[in-house]
């Protein structure tokens, strides 16, 4: 696997090749994120992933300066996975100075649920894949479903853009009680990590409960919704949302809906902060 640093050390090295797939991460890989890469591999003619901890979507108060940063580790785990090119900027590299131009997403996609808890969070996400599209200029990028509102945002952003790059799923991949992994789940304490598959049960509690009524005619989603909340907060946890919405644009579902939805959960346990969804 080759590892550069410089932007214009990875479009010299990716100059050879026709049709890169990329993985963009910010590290402390997991399975998840393995699994992103092997999918890539099976789709390019190079896989590419980078490695940055960006600092444009962390609010102040967030964990930019404690996030795991694990690069030797990160890099072996990608070249057993068949990764070709490890793309890991310095700060300044990637911004050599301060980024005043920005990506501002469509605010009803991106200023509700992650953005509405977390103030300019997808301008940062979107900024910083934009910035790494333009430099690696992939023909196709993998993204994971467990942030499906971000898996979304991207994909609006190709479309809007005109980028020429086609943005794919990776299924969620999870441990075996259910939890999804995140590089933020080695934030848990044993007790926090055995509680932390109650956001996923919460999930899939609400996702039967919805199926259910819809078959019965009866659907209330803001019943439903709330009814999940009250069962995280009576076991200690600090729910953002748990909420059901349509896949496409993650709009509110009605008992008229006919497109397909999606579960998409958030809550605070202790200090750690974990997300899922649940397509339907």
């Amino acid at each position: 696997m080759h590892i550069v640093h410089t932007i214009a050390d990875l479009r010299q090295h990716l100059s050879a090749f026709r049709r890169p797939a990329f993985v963009p991460t910010m590290g402390n890989l997991h399975d998840g994120h393995i699994a992103l890469v092997k999918q890539a591999t099976a789709l390019g003619d190079v896989t590419v992933s980078s490695i940055f901890v960006n600092r444009l979507q962390f609010a102040p108060h967030e964990d930019f300066d404690s996030y795991p940063r694990t690069l030797d580790a990160d890099a072996q785990r990608l070249k057993e996975a068949g990764c070709n090119v490890l793309f890991a900027p310095r700060e300044k590299e990637l911004y050599p100075e301060p980024q005043t131009y920005k990506v501002h997403p469509a605010s009803e996609l991106a200023d509700i649920l992650e953005g509405a808890f977390r103030p300019g969070f997808f301008v940062g996400v979107s900024t910083v894949v934009h910035k790494l599209f333009n430099i690696v200029q992939p023909d196709l990028a993998v993204f994971g479903k467990k942030d499906y509102q971000q898996l979304l945002v991207i994909r609006r952003m190709v479309q809007q853009m005109a980028l020429p790059i086609e943005i794919m799923a990776g299924e969620t991949r999870r441990a075996e009680d259910g939890l999804a992994l995140s590089s933020r789940n080695c934030y848990l304490s044993a007790k926090e990590r055995a509680e932390a598959v109650q956001l996923p049960l919460a999930l899939k509690t609400l996702a039967t409960a919805a199926r259910k009524a819809c078959d019965e005619g009866r659907l209330d989603v803001a019943a439903l919704e709330d009814a999940a909340m009250q069962t995280l907060r009576l076991r200690g946890w600090q729910p953002d949302y748990i909420t059901l919405r349509l896949q496409h644009d993650l709009s509110p579902v009605t008992a008229a809906s006919k497109q397909s939805s999606v579960v998409l959960g958030a809550a605070k346990l202790g200090q750690t902060r974990l997300i899922d969804s649940l397509e339907l």
